[in-house]
């Protein structure tokens, strides 16, 4: 068997920027294949060859989380192409408009709920079966601490997270005894991307670790050997 077809596969979503895109870096410096599902096609297409310049290989799918009908679609051509399913890191996410309860209209809301939860359940129901092929399918979708510590101005993106949670750890108590599949989540905390620059324009972001040093907890998690379940882990950073 060629290296090639040894390789673990592993889908990222948000691969094109921040987390998700030093994910999938990290991914290739550890020999697994990556599908990197982003928006931005030219950043992709950069991605693509920061993974080639590894030694990678990656296989792009540009693609908009809020378009439903297009992640229904994902499935039956990687099933097609590769037959299975190793990993799925889901780290694309929206901060939508900060902005107090009783003033966040439906567009508000649904910025938030399409992306941060409606899209990891149809990538759930999509890609199950293909992790399910897997001898050790690991999902791994990053949450935030204001899913558990809501603060003023966020109801919108705490409660999409809040949501995201109780979906990850449901699904993770359906398949852990059933299966050789995992599900987790992982909270990275503050880290220095744009999202965090947007939601605290006046902070250094030096002061914060860099999406590469997030990344390796994140593999971490997908690999074979991961056996936790249904956890909700925090990033620490090495001191």
């Amino acid at each position: 068997m060629s290296g090639a077809n040894t390789k673990r596969l592993a889908l990222v979503t948000g691969a094109s920027r921040g987390i998700g895109r030093a994910v999938a870096l990290e991914l290739a410096r550890q020999n697994w294949r990556v599908i990197a599902v982003a928006r931005a096609q030219k950043a992709l297409e950069k991605l693509d060859d920061d993974i080639r310049a590894l030694g990678g290989e990656a296989t792009l799918i540009p693609l908009d989380l809020r378009d439903g009908s297009a992640i229904d679609q994902l499935a039956a051509p990687l099933f097609e192409r590769f037959g299975k399913l190793d990993g799925l890191a889901a780290c694309a996410g929206a901060l939508g408009s900060l902005t107090p309860a009783h003033q966040a209209t439906p567009a508000i809301i649904d910025e938030t709920i399409q992306v941060n939860y409606l899209a990891n359940q149809r990538l759930i129901r999509a890609l199950h079966p293909l992790l399910r092929e897997s001898d050790a399918g690991r999902a791994v979708f990053l949450t935030s601490g204001a899913s558990k510590n809501p603060r003023a101005y966020w109801a919108p993106y705490a409660a999409s997270k809040a949501a995201l949670d109780a979906l990850v750890i449901s699904w993770a108590a359906e398949i852990g005894n059933i299966t050789p599949m995992r599900a987790n989540l992982f909270n990275p905390g503050p880290t220095r991307t744009s999202m965090r620059a947007k939601a605290f324009p006046g902070e250094d972001p030096m002061t914060l670790p860099a999406p590469e040093e997030v990344a390796p907890s994140v593999v971490q998690m997908l690999q074979p050997s991961y056996n936790e379940n249904g956890a909700w882990v925090q990033f620490e950073r090495a001191s």
